[in-house]
Formats: C-alpha cells, structure tokens, sequence
C-alpha cells in the first residue's frame, strides 16, 4: 500500500508541474499582446491566421513566426505580413508582396497598392508551423484562458480548503 501512495503523489505531481507549466505559458503569451492584439516577444511576433488566406503557402489554422526588419532590410518581392485596422476598429493581419520601399517615409507599398508604415508593418515571416495557430487561438481565447486556467485553479483551490478543515477537525493521518 506505501508502495501505491508514493507512485500516486508522484503521477499527482507530474501531472500538477506539467498543468502549471502550461498555465503559465499562456499567461505569458497573453501579457505579451501588443495593441492589435497579436502575442510579441520584442521583434517576433506570433500571427495565427484566423482568416481565410487569399495567399499561397498560407492557410487558415496556420502559427506563422514574423521577425520585424528595418524599413530599409525589406526588398521588392519580399512577403510582409501587416496589420489593418477596419472601420470598427479591429485589427487584421494583411499578407502581401512589397513592390516598392520608401525608406525617407518609413513605408512600404503592396505590389496592389496599398501602403503601410513602419507602425503597422508586422515583419517577414521566419516559419510556418501548420494547424497550430487554431490551437493557440483557443488557448488564448477569453473562454480558453477561462477553463483551461481559472476553473481548474478554483478547483485546485476548493479542493485545498476541504482538505485543510477535514485536516483541522478530524487530525492528520496517521502512518
């Protein structure tokens, strides 16, 4: 029986350090949003592709790596990914294909003609990790960050609290 308890506290454990793990990954992932946002760690950013992606290589549910360049480090042809901030005031993710740089003006142009400026400019991208984007979008989600962090740890919490008043009232186990 000793034998059965210590392989139990030793899954609980395993178990407990891997939950937290986790939980506190995706709360760092979440502090580090920046204003539209999209989870950034100085120059890279993480762009999950929410949006039906109009551009090859790309798709739907895809983690895409970007690393922010000097204006001047990106080169007709270059694929930028850019931010875009409809009328309502939601921030998008915009893929294109530079045509021409204007590094006086800290701007670039779409090969269709639209124009960014170094604010809204996200970078080029590093690599494409396929599928993974979906799963981080829920992770980071309000309802993700909900049951998947806050709920367990209320358990954990509740649980703890039980434990201690049926420790208080009827003693500690005996070996």
């Amino acid at each position: 029986m000793k034998a059965l308890k210590v392989i139990k506290k030793i899954v609980f454990t395993l178990i407990a350090v891997v939950y937290f793990s986790f939980a506190l990954c995706m709360t760092i992932l979440l502090l580090n949003y920046n204003k539209y946002g999209v989870t950034q760690f100085g120059e890279i950013t993480l762009v999950k592709l929410t949006e039906k992606v109009s551009f090859e290589g790309y798709k739907k549910g895809d983690l895409v790596i970007v690393e922010a360049d000097e204006i001047s480090e990106y080169k007709k042809g270059d694929t930028v990914f850019t931010y875009y901030v409809d009328k309502d005031r939601k921030p998008h993710i915009k893929i294109g294909v530079v045509g021409e740089v204007y590094p006086d003006d800290e701007a670039i142009t779409f090969e269709n003609g639209n124009s960014y400026s170094r604010e809204f400019i996200a970078g080029k991208p590093t690599k494409v990790y396929n599928d993974l984007g979906g799963y981080l979008s829920v992770v980071e989600s309000r309802w993700g960050f909900l049951f998947i962090v806050l709920v367990p740890c209320f358990l954990i919490f509740i649980y703890e609290v039980y434990a201690l008043i049926v420790e208080i009232k009827y003693g500690a186990e005996e070996n």
